[in-house]
């Protein structure tokens, strides 16, 4: 079936994908209030509690490995059903546990599954709407995946409080179980032209065809540094605003609220911003002048809450806007191998932002130094890479076969 005999997405797929990511967004952050109460449950040290963090996130970067490539030979539907499968019995085995290991166990399930929404929550965007609307829809996602994570820590402070550390992964069950139902009810299939099979050859034939076109490290490295910028100051943010700064909780969330507010609302109209702004390669070099002018300003002035919220909200203008075109770049370098760029781009990102907040947290010493030079760092290394991305990718579809260039232009008018 080729794309223009397609039947059009439904009305109601957007927001059905935002719902597949809630629990998959929400579970580690609402855990993190709970380590105190698990450690006495269990009588075990924080460092050990920690490793429910540690074990998740590695279950993550393996399974984010799996699911693209695999979802390119089975199709998007079932591989996404069967891995909120893995995660929804992985919050069952929290939510139960007896032991620590038992937790530990279930929380590298967890991880596993969750991986599952992630990865190809973005391909089946890309799947099924035309480059226009997919950009958008990149946006308006990671809008509601910053929502998420900001609102995930009082979440889990508050079930906490209220019915145990239990009770936050009742709840991710709960979440996920809901998302379960609703995709196996209404998720179409969006992998239609599936490869006719899959071994561990192929799988690494299709990574190594990825990591072997430089234009794709290009294109998939500016988004994930960005977001892995991001994280840098989100991670640190709490002890910055309530230590140095000496802000109430309260006025720590005002502040936060403020930031992540800078990056869901220009993620939501990134799409219409970039023709005011001139078309996306101006988009893309004001938007990374915007995110590298904020960084700077965060080191050069970041010394109390207004200036540090000011530098970072332009930051996050400059990151939400261009994240959507760079994004969608990284998609249309290899279009057939869509969801194994998807599984890459994912595990490396949570690899960065892992590598990224570890370097942060290991020199912290509570001034914002620290992490504004890391951020720093890391947008210095993609704003070059964002601005020779469409060079690169023009010289990539001028050179590439016909029968491939067929496919990408193919790729570009689905659901036209």
């Amino acid at each position: 079936m080729n794309a223009q005999s397609r039947p059009a997405p439904p009305r109601y797929l957007p927001a059905l994908l935002v719902v597949a990511l809630v629990g998959t967004i929400i579970e580690i952050d609402m855990s993190v209030p709970s380590f105190p109460d698990i450690g006495r449950t269990f009588d075990v040290s924080g460092a050990v509690v920690q490793l429910t963090i540690t074990l998740n996130f590695l279950g993550y970067c393996l399974g984010a490995l799996v699911y693209g490539p695999i979802s390119d030979r089975f199709g998007r539907r079932r591989v996404i059903l069967a891995g909120n499968t893995i995660m929804l019995l992985g919050a069952l085995g929290c939510a139960v546990a007896p032991t620590i290991d038992f937790l530990l166990a279930a929380r590298f399930l967890q991880g596993i599954g969750a991986a599952a929404s992630v990865v190809l929550v973005f391909v089946i965007i890309s799947d099924v709407y035309p480059e226009a609307r997919a950009m958008a829809l990149f946006g308006v996602t990671n809008a509601a995946m910053s929502i998420m994570m900001t609102v995930a820590p009082p979440l889990g402070g508050f079930i906490n409080l209220t019915i145990g550390w239990r009770g936050n992964y009742a709840v991710v069950f709960a979440i996920t179980a809901l998302s379960l139902l609703l995709m196996f009810l209404f998720l179409p299939e969006s992998k239609h032209d599936t490869v006719g099979r899959l071994g561990l050859r192929d799988v690494l034939g299709g990574y190594r065809r990825l990591l072997g076109s430089w234009l794709f490290v290009v294109t998939s490295l500016v988004p994930s540094l960005l977001f892995a910028s991001y994280m840098v100051f989100i991670a640190s943010s709490s002890f910055l605003y309530t230590s140095a700064f000496g802000l109430s909780t309260p006025w720590f969330a005002a502040h936060l609220l403020v930031i992540v507010a800078s990056f869901a609302i220009p993620s939501m109209f990134a799409t219409k911003l970039i023709p005011v702004l001139g078309g996306p390669e101006t988009t893309i070099r004001v938007s990374i002048g915007c995110a590298l002018g904020g960084v700077v300003l965060f080191l050069l002035l970041g010394h109390g809450p207004v200036s540090t919220t000011v530098s970072i909200a332009l930051f996050c203008v400059g990151f939400a806007v261009c994240y959507p075109v760079v994004f969608g770049r990284s998609m249309e370098v290899i279009p057939e191998l869509g969801g194994a760029a998807s599984s890459l781009t994912m595990s490396s990102r949570a690899l960065l932002v892992t590598l990224l907040t570890g370097i942060s947290s290991a020199l912290f010493t509570g001034s914002p130094v620290v992490p504004a030079s890391v951020m720093l760092g890391a947008v210095l290394i993609a704003a070059p890479l964002a601005l020779a991305g469409r060079k690169l990718l023009d010289a990539h579809h001028a050179n590439v076969p016909s029968s491939e260039a067929d496919l990408a232009s193919g790729n570009s008018e689905k659901g036209e």
